[in-house]
């Protein structure tokens, strides 16, 4: 397994897809596996060369921008609470962090599966929003949703081939799955904050996370030491983060990390900041039991076994999305 030398504050490790969707079989294996010790070590990596074009990001950022310059009550007319706020607006004050009572400075935009498995539940694929003063926002994140859905089966084939599974292991659960594409704004401070971060710290839900650049920098992660290190990488890059789910799913042995977004600096109060992530779900009915081969003879996984769209469930009330 090639070394990766780690420092957060450089950077975190980049890695090129190219090697694993066009190199040789040991080029593919030599990917899989600096992509699984990245997330053995930290839980982050970066790639480059994965195909998502400048152009479309550039243009989803735009519409972003225009979509949250509406007044609010426009933008209010675009809740949806009823589908525990998995589509469309989410308002300032509404998300918190698993076991925070502070809410986190953001607002936000989600959007779903439109490639509905045949025969599923539809409570779990409620329709996704449109605009009518952005009527490019909806078709743009569409694009960008079935872009990043590409780009993290890929990713997920590079795990399950790192841990031994058939590459499709689990991409099998991902076509259809409940992944979602959150556009975010964190608005400018124009008081004295009751805390110094803008979205307090947290671990994802999913299996993993791809974040598509940000306006500005803010976020940290967690060390093993537990410092606060900050991740920086290209624009041109995607980070990738493991959630929860693929934790579970590996009884730990791939990383969730705790990872936060931190107010600017004074003199940056006034400004605005963006970020794009892609959260990649799999099917409500996947098992996220550990895998026998991630649990040693004689021991008992960490987590008991649930269903993806039952701890799915379960963590949205946490953070105050699904309201009883």
């Amino acid at each position: 397994m090639s070394k990766i030398e780690f420092n957060l504050e450089a950077g975190i490790p980049t890695l090129d897809l190219r090697r694993f969707t066009q190199g040789s079989e040991e080029e593919r294996m030599a990917f899989a596996n600096e992509l699984g010790a990245a997330y053995r070590a930290i839980g982050f990596a970066a790639i480059s060369g994965h195909g998502v074009s400048d152009e479309l990001i550039e243009s989803m950022y735009d519409e972003v921008k225009r979509f949250f310059t509406l007044p609010n009550e426009t933008k209010l007319k675009y809740r949806q609470p009823e589908v525990n706020n998995q589509r469309g607006f989410v308002q300032f004050g509404t998300e918190h962090a698993k076991g925070s009572d502070v809410m986190d400075l953001k607002e936000f935009w989600q959007v779903g599966q439109t490639n509905i498995p045949e025969g599923a539940d539809m409570n779990h694929y409620p329709p996704n929003g449109s605009v009518d003063e952005a009527p490019e926002f909806a078709k743009c994140s569409d694009e960008l949703y079935r872009a990043l859905e590409s780009v993290g089966s890929t990713v997920l084939e590079a795990i399950a081939m790192h841990l031994g599974l058939d590459t499709d292991y689990l991409t099998g659960y991902i076509d259809g799955g409940n992944s979602i594409l959150r556009a975010i704004h964190y608005p400018p401070i124009s008081g004295e904050p009751d805390s110094s971060v803008r979205a307090a710290e947290h671990e994802d839900i999913n299996l993993i996370t791809l974040l598509v650049g940000a306006s500005a920098s803010g976020l940290e992660v967690m060390g093993t030491d537990g410092q606060w290190n900050k991740v920086t990488a290209n624009p041109e890059h995607l980070v990738m983060n493991c959630g929860d789910m693929l934790q579970r799913l590996t009884n730990h042995q791939l990383k969730s990390t705790t990872h936060r977004v931190v107010n600017p600096p004074r003199e940056l109060w006034h400004t605005p900041r963006y970020s794009i992530p892609f959260f990649c779900h799999p099917r409500p009915e996947m098992k996220l039991d550990a895998l026998p081969q991630c649990v040693a003879d004689g021991q008992q996984p960490i987590d008991p076994p649930i269903l993806a769209g039952e701890y799915l469930n379960q963590r949205l009330a946490e953070i105050g999305l699904k309201k009883d």
